[in-house]
């Protein structure tokens, strides 16, 4: 059951469903929009020969080069690049939700992969973008840039979410991957 802006607002006012800072304007019909924080995670140019190695921690941290309060962020043509939401986020025990690219940004060009937002998670949100537009394009702080679809599970979730990006402020580079 996808929850609608009555019972958003209605959890909010209770505080099961924590959002800081909160402002109304960005309750939506039947989920929330998520301003972008200012900052991004470009990959670096490592030239041919570099082979990202997933499980190798210091091979994703030496591919990325992370700006902080920046004022705009620009996006390449076929870019890749990580984003964070301005908004943190709590989640109770029997609600998930879903992050989705606004429409207006896909009708620019960009796209992003959905995310899912696990019952018990605390943080802000990071967001892989890729930029499809053969031109560049300017992001800024603030926009309303993500939207959240709030699902009912059928039931409190047993175990609630406690992974490697729990309570993250900020973009989070991606774990490494251990088998």
């Amino acid at each position: 059951m996808i929850l609608s802006d009555f019972d958003l607002l209605n959890m909010i006012k209770s505080g099961r469903l924590k959002i800081e800072p909160f402002a109304e304007e960005i309750v939506r019909e039947n989920g929330i929009d998520f301003r972008l924080a200012d900052e991004i995670a470009h990959h670096k140019e490592m030239g041919d020969n570099f082979v990202m190695d997933p499980a190798d921690e210091s091979s994703i941290s030496n591919s990325y080069s992370l700006e902080k309060g920046v004022k705009s962020m620009i996006i390449k043509p076929h870019e890749q690049v990580l984003l964070s939401t301005h908004e943190s986020i709590s989640m109770p025990d029997d609600i998930a939700g879903i992050v989705e690219l606004r429409s207006t940004w896909a009708r620019h060009g960009l796209s992003m992969p959905p995310t899912i937002i696990d019952a018990g998670f605390s943080g802000t949100v990071t967001l892989e973008v890729f930029n499809n537009a053969p031109y560049k394009i300017e992001l800024k702080p603030m926009l309303r840039f993500a939207h959240v679809i709030f699902l009912k599970t059928t039931s409190k979730v047993q175990k609630l979410y406690k992974g490697a990006y729990s309570n993250q402020n900020g973009i989070k580079l991606p774990k490494a991957i251990k088998e």
